[in-house]
């Protein structure tokens, strides 16, 4: 699962990986764009969170589940915020 922020300025990201707290990976003053592909934990929903830092700007968060297009979400000014969630589903066996 491949989460992506595209935009202008800094932001604080969130979002949820495979880790043993179940929790999730906050990673401030991040420089845009970011991107980054990561294992979600059994049971849980992908999602990526965005705040904008106090100098705005403006970015989108994007969400793609094995290669496919999910959700898109905007954040604009100073604190914007915008969520990106998606739903993963079990790959039938044949």
């Amino acid at each position: 699962m491949t989460y992506e922020v595209t935009g202008t300025g800094t932001a604080v990201i969130s979002y949820l990986a495979r880790s043993e707290s179940g929790t999730a990976t906050v990673e401030k003053g991040i420089a845009l764009p970011w991107k980054k592909s990561v294992q979600v934990p059994l049971g849980k929903n992908p999602t990526v969170a965005i705040v904008l830092e106090s100098k705005g700007g403006q970015a989108s968060c994007t969400l793609a589940i094995r290669g496919k297009h999910a959700q898109r979400a905007t954040a604009m000014g100073e604190f914007g915020r915008a969520t990106c969630t998606g739903q993963l589903l079990a790959r039938a066996i044949a």
